[in-house]
């Protein structure tokens, strides 16, 4: 079997630097197409049943929460975040050209992490990549962004009854999500609305309602 490559080289082989749709101020490293990605994940790390590669997507929660934090750049500004899930890292970017203090952006894959480097990189701005699941965890954050996190019923729960806390002690929490099946709405107050341009490989249309929300 061939050594796997680093991962960041492997970002690079196998994406391209795209604006975002919705975020055109912002570029990531991008695929083109969900599966193929996927398969050649699973054969560079020699696993089936991995994850998808979220890293290598714009999805539409995060779009509408880096949209939103940069046209209120006062959720940040000057602040500590936490990006959790954070993907391609595309939340944490926003926050930092809109003039957050520092960021970290949290995800438990190490592609992500690889990719939130590489993605941050690219956009002149320094992020604090770290791979761990901080659910549970409280480390004085002022401002907590995630995005697309209320696809499964089990993670949603403890995620949400997390976010709820940290709200309740002061921490500002913004939610972008999509419609998704399990966003606890009678706990949430929806901040604003975009339409924000997708894929059908990834959603059911190419254009998604999305919106951002706080604890209520």
């Amino acid at each position: 079997m061939p050594r796997a490559r680093p991962e960041a080289a492997f970002i690079r082989a196998e994406t391209r630097l795209r604006p975002v749709p919705l975020v055109p101020e912002i570029s990531l490293h991008v695929a083109d197409e969900a599966v193929p990605i996927w398969h050649r994940t699973e054969e560079e790390l020699g696993e089936l049943g991995l994850p998808p590669p979220f890293w290598a997507f714009a999805w539409a929660g995060g779009q509408a929460l880096a949209r939103h934090v940069l046209d209120h750049p006062e959720t940040v500004r000057s602040k500590r975040v936490l990006d959790f899930a954070s993907g391609s890292g595309l939340v944490g970017i926003a926050a930092m050209k809109a003039g957050a203090a520092a960021v970290t952006c949290a995800d438990i894959d190490p592609f992500a992490v690889a990719a939130i480097a590489l993605n941050g990189d690219a956009n002149g701005v320094v992020l604090s990549p770290v791979q761990d699941d901080l659910i549970g965890r409280d480390e004085g954050w002022d401002t907590v962004l995630a995005g697309d996190i209320a696809y499964e019923r089990d993670l949603a729960e403890k995620v949400f009854a997390w976010l709820l806390a940290l709200a309740a002690r002061g921490a500002c929490v913004l939610i972008g999500d999509p419609g998704r099946t399990y966003l606890p709405k009678d706990r949430l107050t929806k901040l604003a609305e975009y339409s924000v341009p997708v894929t059908r490989e990834l959603e059911d249309m190419e254009i998604k309602r999305t919106a951002v929300w706080r604890p209520a």
